[in-house]
């Protein structure tokens, strides 16, 4: 048993709207282009599709209940933007941002803070077939029409805002974060352009957020590794740098020293992928009011790096294991002369190949601090598996209760040595359609009953780590076991 965690710490999980919500195309929602990539996922690996998902949309109270139960003060989701606005702009759809109110007003009812996502990968499909979605800076002013409405709608209800979800990731894996046509798939240049229209948008949504809501804080939520040397060996240990400034630093910089990375931007300029940016780019992305107040982090796993010199391999990106069977990822990500992933051998990995290390946790979060000094939240963390349903309707994932607990540890220790960490909310708080894996690599602390194939009710099922996560809650963060 140790110390608490401190007073009005925000305990509670996360989903995000198209892999909870399901109800795709009711009340007037239009596709998103999560709809058009999940039913190509469902085409090529049978994967579930986002047309029901955990159907939240039509249980959003009774997870709010079970939520409550567990103790939940906090819920961290998403807004879909084709719920609110189906065509990406033009009028709102009143039954789309109705259901938001609803969500919104059970949550404070129930004691809950509301941490809203503004962007969670689902951009309006109808903006896609405009202009080709992310790919356009046309998208940053579409982006401002929708985040002002959904900011002056929420303004007195919510206070902490997250704005772009897990840009670097979008960076890694563009393919399943966006639709990306098949004619700009090998220019790379075209994942850095995305990312900085993605930058400006997320500058202007904090703008919004300073100017229209009362004491309200915005944050990016980054998706982000620590990153490990392989070795001492000094070429190793400058690789990891490398892979620091360009996979990490990249994306922290703008937000909170309002600019690019130095080491990072010279290493895009150099090999052509740098994004083009317009005049006012940079005075807009320096904007005091366009500063982050807080850095929300979504972790899971740390990473590895080694060199690689000029000229031993081509450029890569990250690759990804659809099987769910250790050691079958499909690559890792090269730069050459700059440095390589790879995977870290001191460290067990889950079936989907993501090295299991809850030490990275502290470390994450130390060195955050160390460099800007802001508060942190996880807003997601959580471990990919199969969960089995018992005959007698039960989930024992003890995996999932030692990796959390094991990681709160980690976040308790970072606390205690300084460190202004804000929330902890797990991925996930039901069972969620994962972005590229369907529905059987699971993350809730509620089973959702139902198959890749087969949507069944949707059925909620309290799993042990629901009733283990309720005595941690209970408890501020001392009981553990």
């Amino acid at each position: 048993m140790g110390k608490e965690f401190p007073k009005g710490f925000l305990w509670g999980a996360s989903t995000s709207a198209y892999q909870v919500e399901g109800a795709a195309f009711e009340d007037g929602k239009k596709a998103s282009q999560q709809d058009i990539i999940n039913q190509d996922s469902f085409e090529k690996f049978g994967f579930a599709t986002a047309e029901v998902a955990s159907d939240q949309y039509h249980h959003f109270r009774e997870d709010i209940a079970l939520m409550k139960e567990m103790g939940f003060n906090t819920y961290r989701f998403s807004i879909a933007w084709s719920r609110v606005f189906p065509d990406g702009d033009g009028p709102v759809n009143e039954k789309g941002i109705q259901y938001y109110r609803n969500l919104i007003d059970e949550l404070l009812a129930n004691g809950m803070e509301p941490i809203v996502t503004l962007y969670h990968y689902d951009l309006p499909w109808a903006l896609v077939e405009r202009y080709g979605g992310w790919l356009d800076r046309r998208v940053v002013k579409d982006f401002e029409y929708f985040a002002r409405y959904v900011i002056n709608e929420f303004k007195d209800k919510v206070k902490y805002w997250t704005t772009v979800n897990e840009q670097s990731i979008i960076v890694q894996y563009w393919t399943q974060k966006c639709y990306i046509p098949e004619d700009v798939l090998k220019d790379n240049q075209k994942r850095y352009q995305i990312n900085h229209h993605m930058n400006l948008a997320q500058a202007i949504a904090n703008k919004l957020v300073h100017e229209l809501v009362p004491g309200g804080l915005a944050g990016a939520p980054l998706g982000y590794s620590p990153i490990y040397p392989l070795t001492s060996d000094p070429k190793d240990v400058m690789a990891m740098q490398n892979a620091q400034a360009l996979r990490n630093d990249y994306y922290t910089d703008v937000y909170f020293k309002g600019h690019y990375n130095k080491a990072a931007q010279i290493y895009l300029e150099e090999h052509g992928l740098a994004p083009v940016m317009d005049e006012g780019d940079l005075e807009l992305l320096a904007d005091p009011k366009a500063i982050s107040d807080f850095l929300a982090l979504n972790n899971y796993a740390s990473e590895c790096a080694k060199w690689c010199g000029e000229g031993e391999k081509e450029i890569q990106w990250s690759g990804v294991n659809r099987s769910g069977k250790k050691g079958e990822i499909s690559g890792f990500e090269t730069h050459p002369g700059f440095y390589e992933m790879c995977a870290n051998p001191r460290l067990d990995t889950t079936d989907w190949d993501w090295a299991i290390d809850p030490q990275g946790m502290e470390y994450m979060l130390r060195d955050l601090y160390n460099r800007y000094n802001k508060p942190l939240m996880i807003t997601e963390n959580g471990l990919g598996a199969y969960d089995t349903l018992t005959e007698d309707e039960k989930v024992h994932d003890g995996y999932r209760i030692d990796f959390l607990r094991e990681n709160i540890k980690a976040m308790k220790r970072a606390i205690d040595k300084g460190v202004e960490v804000l929330a902890y909310c797990p991925w996930s708080a039901v069972d969620v359609l994962s972005t590229s894996n369907g529905v059987k690599k699971r993350y809730g602390l509620i089973y959702v009953d139902r198959t890749d194939s087969d949507a069944k009710q949707c059925a909620r099922i309290r799993k042990d780590s629901f009733y283990w996560y309720q005595k941690v809650i209970g408890s501020n963060g001392v009981d553990l076991d």
